[in-house]
């Protein structure tokens, strides 16, 4: 009972801050990822009642219409790559967690932060310079094109 309470008013604050402006900008892709902050980890989870990383992301770009692949190191192909200094809302963020190549996903939205299912919270936002992060990026590829960009990620 606890966790959840705390997860609901770990969601509201997150909410909160996102309607100021902090990290999402009122794109049709932030309303997305903002209703499923403190979705439960679930591992091979691809629905609401929890998702895995991957999961996660192929959730929300499905919700705008775009397919991806199912896992992380398939994900990683599909798109094309970008540089991390060149990143933009929207693009996927990888992860090597596991020392065995890509491992885990995330969906950039600006500030340098993203979204993921991380595997002991759920659904949050994290910062790509936490160290844990910085230390096992790897990549990220830009799925959408200009036009999905301008409908779904960039300020409405």
């Amino acid at each position: 009972m606890l966790k959840k309470v705390t997860a609901l008013l770990v969601g509201l604050v997150l909410m909160l801050a996102f309607q100021a402006g902090s990290v999402f900008a009122d794109s049709k892709m932030d309303g997305v990822i903002a209703d499923l902050i403190g979705t439960p980890y679930q591992s091979g989870g691809t629905t609401t009642k929890g998702f895995d990383c991957s999961g996660f992301t192929k959730y929300v770009f499905d919700k705008m219409g775009i397919d991806l692949s199912r896992t992380s190191q398939a994900q990683s192909n599909d798109g094309s790559e970008v540089k991390k200094s060149d990143l933009i809302a929207g693009d996927l963020v990888f992860f090597n967690t596991n020392g065995k190549g890509i491992s885990h996903v995330g969906i950039y939205v600006g500030d340098g932060k993203f979204a993921h299912s991380s595997s002991s919270r759920g659904v949050i936002i994290s910062k790509l310079s936490e160290s844990y992060y910085a230390d096992r990026y790897v990549t990220a590829t830009r799925i959408m094109s200009q036009d999905a960009y301008d409908k779904y990620a960039s300020e409405q």
